[in-house]
């Protein structure tokens, strides 16, 4: 119980999130290759370039390792929340701070290109947000659904269970939740519906 709170923390989320998002990064060694005109420093190149290559794309691969991506991590606090205001609420935090982080950066040290890129990029990063909380809200209402649908047909066979163990003597009228082959009550034989001896083997 304590295992599943602390990965119920958003904190805790958020670092998981981020760390398959880097982990995949490394593997498919993507970059989206931001433009910069002005003349800043390398390490400064080097996160900005590093934000970008959470959300941003230039081409057909980039787009679907982008999307790919943010669906695959968006899938964790849908099979970890039951509630899908709380599900997308950590997706769009996840999504939130990589294009917070790299918007105020890409201004600050490198405007000229921000002015020029930003009508193609909030664009992307709108369509991208849009598509996490569809995702997110979808899949948990459709987990939600299975999860109800198995306990309502679990429910089912239990009630049929209980109502297959439940006799009633023919002759007195005596309930029994069990399924015994004579009548406490009155000692009569007892049978089912289809007039068959209860209890009775060949």
């Amino acid at each position: 119980m304590k295992i599943k709170n602390y990965f119920k923390s958003k904190l805790v989320l958020f670092i998981i999130q981020i760390l398959i998002l880097s982990s995949l990064m490394s593997i498919f060694h993507y970059n989206s290759q931001i433009e910069f005109t002005n003349s800043i420093s390398e390490e400064r190149k080097l996160i900005i370039q590093l934000l970008s290559n959470y959300i941003m794309y230039n081409n057909s691969f980039g787009f679907i390792y982008v999307y790919i991506t943010w669906i695959l991590v968006s899938l964790i606090p849908i099979f970890i929340f039951k509630d899908f205001k709380k599900a997308y609420s950590m997706n769009l935090l996840a999504f939130f701070f990589p294009n917070f982080f790299f918007y105020v950066f890409y201004y600050r040290y490198s405007e000229t290109d921000f002015n020029a890129l930003f009508p193609s990029l909030i664009i992307k990063t709108i369509i991208l947000g849009i598509t996490i909380v569809i995702i997110s809200i979808g899949l948990s209402l459709i987990l939600k659904f299975f999860k109800r649908f198995r306990k309502e047909t679990k429910e089912d066979n239990l009630k049929q269970i209980e109502l297959q163990s439940k006799i009633t003597c023919q002759n007195c009228g005596t309930e029994f939740n069990s399924v015994p082959k004579y009548c406490y009550n009155c000692n009569n034989l007892l049978i089912n519906e289809l007039g068959e001896h209860i209890g009775y083997k060949k």
